[in-house]
């Protein structure tokens, strides 16, 4: 059987000069595309995790990456966020607010804390969220909380781990972005109350953190020997031991102090041998601080809490009918308690009154009537004789 002109064989055929160059390409590029997509999959199964985790913490996907690889072992994490520029954000350049979120449920008030974000330049903040990874988050973090939850591992009370979430907090921000200026921390309670622009402006123009630094507190021996009664020596003397609220308001050179400690934290990570006196996240940074840079630092929160009501160790719980108008009023008009020693026993914050600017415990439930009064009241800023 003869074959018909121009097609000799099949063989010939497929490598007409039409389609010959065609074959050496993919002949080529074939086991390149194994090796590249190879290399992809055991990289991605051996490296560690990078920058935020998506929204569904049990999710590997999504995951928003830093500007650097961020290591999850803290040690190396914190060496790294060490070495960071110690310079503010020059003269004229933006100075962002860095707010961290350390919670181990989701965040009640989120709605509320995203109207107050709301309309503001998104150059102007950060976001990051420490969430346990042994809890569920339903609903998933949205909205500014998307995407923005760095590696986080469990934290409870009575043991170092609380403050270790802090430390953590921390040295993602410094990392993240050289422009975060103020690094301020939140419980899943904490609401705003005041507009973001008076908040922002109320922190970057401040040369000092704010933190408590209280001395004489009840108690105070209890804690600083609750890991033995030596333990924190030569270190941390008892003259040293400061308390202060949990929830502070860091300058970045302040955070870099943290970041770069290591001589007084190990002292403070040590498990306590009484926990009902082992409150580490309210005193390792208002001691470590103290020692470190207490003319630095106003001695006081700017985070409102009432602890004329005290449930095992929990301040005030303010309820769903409890949220009203005269409430804002008073917490806005309450002035900061600084601590009594003053700076080395000084008296300069005798007349000075530094605005609150966020309020906790409050109630889920009460969310409806904070989101009810947050145009006309929380962040209305003529308004409560503000």
């Amino acid at each position: 059987m003869k074959i018909a002109a121009g097609f000799n064989s099949p063989t010939r055929d497929m490598l007409s000069p039409t389609l010959f160059p065609l074959f050496c390409v993919l002949f080529l590029c074939f086991p390149v595309a194994v090796i590249f997509t190879v290399q992809r999959e055991i990289t991605a199964a051996t490296s560690p995790e990078f920058g935020f985790h998506s929204r569904n913490l049990h999710a590997s996907t999504s995951v928003v990456r830093f500007r650097q690889q961020i290591p999850k072992d803290d040690e190396q994490l914190l060496r790294l966020a060490s070495r960071v520029n110690p310079n503010q954000p020059s003269p004229g350049s933006i100075r962002k607010l860095a707010f961290m979120y350390l919670t181990t449920a989701p965040l009640p008030f989120a709605p509320l804390w995203e109207t107050f974000f709301n309309g503001s330049s998104k150059e102007l903040y950060n976001v990051y969220v420490h969430a346990d990874p042994t809890r569920e988050y339903d609903p998933a973090f949205a909205g500014v909380f998307e995407n923005r939850v760095i590696h986080s591992k469990p934290s409870e009370r009575n043991t170092p781990t609380l403050a270790s979430a802090a430390r953590r907090l921390i040295a993602h921000a410094l990392l993240d972005d050289p422009q975060n200026y103020m690094f301020a921390l939140f419980s899943p309670s904490c609401v705003p109350i005041r507009s973001f622009d008076f908040t922002y402006k109320t922190l970057v123009s401040s040369r000092k953190s704010f933190i408590e630094l209280l001395k004489d507190e009840p108690l105070q021996f209890e804690r600083w020997a609750a890991r033995g009664p030596i333990a924190m020596l030569p270190e941390v003397r008892f003259d040293d031991f400061r308390i202060g609220s949990q929830f502070w308001v860091l300058k970045r050179r302040h955070a870099l102090v943290v970041a770069r400690d290591r001589r007084i934290w190990e002292k403070f990570n040590k498990t306590c041998l009484w926990e009902g006196s082992c409150f580490p996240e309210e005193n390792y940074f208002p001691t470590l601080l103290n020692m470190k840079d207490p003319r630095g630092c106003v001695p006081a929160t700017l985070t409102h809490v009432d602890w004329t009501i005290n449930e095992e160790g929990h301040p005030r719980m303010y309820e769903r009918e409890e949220v009203v108008h005269e409430l804002i009023v008073r917490l806005r008009n309450t002035r900061p308690r600084y601590g009594e020693d003053g700076i080395n026993g000084s008296d300069w914050t005798i007349g000075r009154s530094d605005p609150f600017l966020f309020a906790r415990k409050f109630s889920p439930e009460a969310l409806e009537l904070l989101m009810g009064m947050a145009r006309t009241v929380l962040f209305n800023d003529s308004a409560c004789g503000a």
